[in-house]
């Protein structure tokens, strides 16, 4: 679609998964999408509770839209019939969000597969590489909401790629940063299907950096260190020395972490990190409705509800934090002068 569609309105009567595709088109080109469908698939559900498109059940005028689209066909890899080859799964790391990022040999992977088994952070537009013939399987899991689980998720993996298929776990940021990838490998392991893992552009280091934000810096601060912030401070599921790493002196970034996240900056300040460190919080990085909010540890939680940012969403906790624009700049005239 080569029109140019931002603040247009768009109508799309369509909720199945191959219709997620074409809306996280639609939606990065900046359209204004409305879904129009009695049951969507779990990942236009979660585009809905975020905010980033509107789902209605009933009957609209189609007029008031300027665009409207009833079915959708969303590949671009051609009519080839498919090639069927031994059953096998891969599992593609397919980055932060914009297609643009998934690696090169993700995106052969996603033009050779038979099924592929996606969830709601990875980049649906991408998915307009599959084959026409290619059976897009959606297994979003919204946090307390709608949700595939992990034993259906992995079942699914052993089922088709028994049948024969090549299975593509398309997963969004790298599969084994919090995504569970290595427990997909295992179960495949088990059930004696063969398995290849393509790394994928992490969010911990990717979004912080589409907002500006270097993780390391040199004469700033020598590391970074990346947590869930999944459970929170003192839960007895959760493994992580709040105190030691208060006193780490690198950058922190924390991963679903924005419904903990007050109980974390607590557990920081009370462990001695500075109530005044600089704070960032980038929401649905890598897309073309990201946020990026600046703070401070004491403030983040407080300013984060203020401007209605939920997740998903990465913080980024550290000095490197209060770079910007100017020091940027100044930084890139110090390089220049240093190398002649």
């Amino acid at each position: 679609m080569q029109l140019n569609l931002t603040g247009r309105s768009v109508l799309v009567l369509d909720g199945s998964a191959p219709a997620a595709v074409t809306v996280s088109a639609l939606l990065h080109k900046r359209a204004l999408v409305t879904v129009a469908a009695p049951a969507v698939c779990a990942a236009l559900e979660d585009l809905a509770l975020r905010g980033r498109l509107t789902w209605v059940t009933t009957p609209v005028d189609e007029s008031r839209f300027d665009v409207v689209l009833r079915t959708v066909a969303p590949s671009e890899a051609g009519s080839a019939a498919a090639v069927r080859t031994a059953g096998r799964v891969t599992l593609v790391g397919a980055g932060p969000g914009d297609p643009g990022l998934v690696t090169v040999a993700g995106r052969a992977a996603v033009k050779q597969a038979d099924v592929i088994l996606t969830d709601r952070l990875a980049p649906w537009e991408a998915l307009k590489w599959a084959r026409p013939d290619a059976e897009i399987i959606d297994v979003t899991k919204i946090p307390y909401g709608r949700s595939t689980s992990q034993e259906q998720i992995n079942a699914l993996l052993v089922e088709h790629a028994r049948a024969g298929r090549h299975v593509v776990r398309f997963k969004g940021g790298d599969s084994y940063v919090f995504g569970r990838g290595f427990e997909e490998v295992t179960a495949c392991a088990e059930a004696g299907v063969p398995t290849t893992v393509i790394p994928g552009v992490t969010s911990s280091i990717a979004a912080p950096e589409l907002a500006g934000i270097p993780v390391t810096h040199r004469g700033l601060v020598q590391g970074f260190t990346v947590i869930s912030g999944h459970v929170p401070p003192g839960h007895p599921d959760s493994s992580i020395d709040y105190a030691a790493l208060a006193r780490t002196g690198t950058t922190l970034v924390v991963l679903m972490g924005m419904r903990n996240l007050a109980a974390i900056a607590d557990a920081l300040v009370a462990a001695g990190l500075d109530r005044n460190t600089p704070c960032a919080v980038v929401a649905d990085a890598a897309s073309a409705g990201q946020r990026v909010l600046r703070s401070t540890l004491a403030d983040v939680v407080a300013d984060t509800a203020e401007a209605g940012i939920g997740a998903p969403a990465v913080t980024v906790i550290g000095h490197v934090v209060a770079l910007g624009p100017a020091a940027v700049q100044a930084v890139a005239t110090a390089s220049r002068c240093s190398d002649t």
